[in-house]
């Protein structure tokens, strides 16, 4: 029955928690064509990144390259770093986070509350450029040659998408296989990318979708600054190894401004989601209504809106950057408002 509870689990780690997020039904066409969100931020930290976080330790473990006392090093934007921080200090390791400011603020503070050291490598230029090549490097410098150290190199470790066969598993289960689209954010890959591999086993006949930022190059197209946190290539950066266009039938680029407008839009109906979230959740909702009758198209939502109140959610913060678009926000509202209407 609706709003029943649930037996509470009692686990000895926060790690054992990881995993079966639920699924929301956010939209619904008149001819039953539905929008469901796999809500990945019900997750330890708030963000499916914990999941492929935990794979790559494990499998750095496994394979002999980090042991008791040992140290991980890794380039994140935040939502990673996160992850590697609980499972390090669970596990006894050390973490160096090598970041930049582009970074939200509040996951930077996160990870250095949960022991995680901090290196910047625009520390004497503290603006809001993303510098992921440079960080890349940086990271792999501190872990080269030093004892009992790795680079997870989330970008490139095949553990990364490997972390996300739980997702394909749990979406199956709850759908009994009947899922027609699948559509996520495409940064290192490893989320939509694993997903789908490991989908393609359990079931047949969807199709996936990837969304990057306008000024990412994945897909394509020119390349300039963008705002989206934790996803895309920017500019001088390599697309990574696990993002597999093999497995992506349809790649599209969605601009800040729509993705934080759908993110205030969406917000207005009680839940918050993050700014790659938010262009995700757009694309899906311009498709939705033209869609098949019955389809049903899952978006990954891979972590919630309480880290971004500082941007994403301030209005002198979007007025800065030119991002404030209250026309944008009513049309995603009221395309939100007429599709709500018919579940």
């Amino acid at each position: 029955m609706p709003g029943a509870l649930q037996r509470p689990t009692v686990v000895s780690r926060l790690s054992d928690l990881i995993g079966h997020t639920p699924l929301l039904e956010l939209a619904t066409t008149e001819t039953g064509s539905r929008l469901l969100l796999k809500l990945e931020m019900f997750n330890p930290t708030g963000t499916a990144k914990i999941r492929m976080a935990r794979a790559m330790i494990d499998a750095a473990e496994a394979a002999g390259g980090l042991r008791a006392g040992g140290r991980i090093v890794e380039s994140t934007s935040g939502n990673t770093g996160l992850g590697l921080s609980v499972v390090a200090a669970e596990r006894g390791y050390t973490f160096t986070a090598v970041v930049d400011h582009h970074a939200a603020a509040d996951k930077l503070r996160a990870m250095k509350a949960l022991g995680a050291e901090l290196v910047y490598v625009d520390e004497d230029s503290p603006g809001e450029e993303l510098h992921t090549a440079a960080r890349e490097e940086l990271a792999e410098e501190l872990a080269r040659g030093a004892s009992n150290t790795v680079f997870t190199e989330q970008h490139n470790n095949p553990a990364n998408e490997v972390g996300y066969f739980p997702v394909a598993h749990e979406l199956a289960e709850a759908l009994d296989g009947r899922l027609d689209i699948l559509i996520g954010a495409v940064g290192t890959g490893g989320a939509l990318c694993g997903t789908a591999r490991e989908l393609a086993r359990l079931t047949t006949g969807f199709s996936t979708i990837g969304v990057e930022p306008k000024g990412s190059i994945a897909f394509g197209g020119p390349a300039h600054d963008y705002y989206q946190s934790g996803t895309g290539t920017p500019e001088g950066a390599e697309i990574g190894a696990l993002v597999d266009f093999a497995l992506i039938d349809e790649g599209v680029k969605v601009g800040d401004v729509e993705a934080f407008a759908t993110c205030r839009a969406v917000a207005r109906t009680g839940l918050l989601i993050g700014g790659s979230a938010g262009g995700v959740v757009h694309e899906a909702l311009r498709r939705l209504p033209l869609l098949p009758p019955g389809t049903t198209m899952v978006a990954l939502v891979n972590d919630g809106g309480e880290k971004y109140m500082d941007t994403v959610f301030d209005d002198a913060w979007m007025t800065e950057r030119g991002l404030l678009h209250p026309l944008v926000e009513r049309e995603v509202e009221k395309r939100l408002t007429k599709l709500r209407r018919n579940r």
